[in-house]
């Protein structure tokens, strides 16, 4: 291994994090990949749901060779199959994560704190390339101590599904929530599998105008199918009475099904089920334990209160920016993600991420010199992220990195 080249440290062990270092490990990069509890955690957690986008779109050629290099006879999904987020761990990310040029790169249980650099605070300085001079110093906590390690570049690839947004208008918290968060449900909960028992006959209240909203809802009208005492309240806060837009010829079938079947869920009358917008969320008041909720909340400008059992919060995700702190970098006002791309982003001004195009790499440069924000995180509250436009980055910063705009290591198909 060449002495020379940058350490690199990534943050997240997720699928842009481990492509992100089988990119680096390819072209001999010394490599640290954090993470906070095990390869593609949060792909675990949400892993009943079926994703929209196929699985040639989320995996590279350059991976597929790589686990095929160490396990020839494995198989992976056609490129057309639609997989949930745990079949994809499990016949990509898991196999990606044990390919020989990983080996010994994956620092799983290690919780990244805090980033900052050596000599130099966050003020001095300002957008001096001599900042790169001197490492970065990451802190880091697993089970039993913290330590600080060093790198001359780092990737944060951490995403954004272990930061909720809140229930409460004007996105702060609901009065009563904070004391209420923790018998809240903010992830995508798998209610009609291995939470079903939680969910089925209760009073369920379901938040949120997105697509994660729309699965919850959707699979709770199904659980209730079979338990007809469940009962699903769901308030939104867009002005429709039909919750999701669809997409005219949408490519994504998955997505343009799930959009039917809950419009079509939203607007009849026979399922266990009702929709309010636009609404708003006032306060939450927690009974204890296995004892519900009251909800009051504002139903198209009429107050209204909900007594309810259960409550699922889809109200979408926002980037951790506490890691960074210390650092110079430059994020959007309204997106939270890092400004260049954020302003890229809205200058494409589409609804449907299929229509999303790369923005080079020239979005992803920081005034921190060589610290680089990709994946999901770099999207900050923009939902349209696709694995495709992180793979992209991924090539974008390494050109970056190595200096060599020609170089791609993803092959086309």
């Amino acid at each position: 291994m060449a002495k020379d080249l940058p350490r690199i440290a990534i943050l997240g062990a997720g699928p842009i994090g481990l492509e992100a270092a089988l990119y680096a490990r390819t072209l001999n990069h010394p490599v640290r990949v954090y993470e906070r509890g095990q390869v593609g955690d949060y792909w675990q957690r949400w892993g009943h749901v079926r994703l929209f986008s196929p699985f040639g779109m989320n995996s590279t050629s350059l991976g597929r060779s790589a686990i095929h290099a160490g396990k020839s006879a494995h198989e992976f999904p056609d490129d057309d199959d639609i997989t949930t987020g745990r079949e994809h761990r499990e016949a990509y990310l898991m196999p990606l994560s044990q390919v020989e040029r990983l080996k010994g790169c994956l620092v799983p249980e290690t919780q990244v704190l805090s980033i900052g650099r050596r000599n130099f605070l966050k003020e001095d300085d300002p957008g001096d390339p001599k900042r790169a001079r001197q490492p970065f110093r990451i802190l880091l906590k697993d089970k039993n101590r913290e330590r600080v390690e060093e790198a001359d570049i780092v990737l944060d690839c951490t995403g954004t599904y272990g930061q909720h947004c809140w229930l409460g208008d004007g996105g702060i918290p609901a009065v009563g929530e904070l004391a209420a968060e923790a018998n809240i449900a903010y992830g995508l909960e798998d209610v009609a599998g291995e939470r079903k028992n939680a969910y089925a006959g209760k009073n369920v209240l379901v938040v949120g105008s997105g697509y994660s909203a729309a699965t919850t809802a959707c699979n709770l009208a199904a659980l209730a199918d079979n338990n007809p005492a469940t009962w699903i309240i769901w308030l939104s806060r867009g002005q429709s009475t039909q919750p999701i837009k669809r997409i005219a010829s949408d490519p994504l079938r998955e997505r343009d099904r799930l959009a039917v079947r809950a419009n079509t869920l939203a607007t009849r009358s026979d399922a266990n089920l009702e929709f309010h917008a636009p609404s708003v969320i006032e306060s939450v008041e927690f009974y204890g334990q296995d004892r519900g909720f009251r909800v009051t909340a504002r139903c198209a400008g009429e107050q209204r209160t909900f007594e309810v059992e259960r409550i699922i919060a889809n109200v979408g995700y926002s980037p951790d920016r506490g890691i960074y702190r210390e650092l110079q970098v430059n994020l959007c006002y309204a997106s939270e993600g890092p400004l260049k791309l954020a302003a890229a982003l809205q200058g494409q001004k589409s609804h449907d991420c299929l229509k999303l195009a790369g923005s080079g790499p020239d979005c992803l440069v920081n005034p921190e010199p060589n610290f680089f924000i990709l994946g999901a995180k770099s999207f900050g509250r923009n939902s349209n992220f696709l694995l495709r436009l992180g793979f992209e980055q991924i090539r974008d910063v390494f050109t970056i990195i190595s200096g060599n705009p020609s170089l791609d290591l993803y092959k086309k198909k």
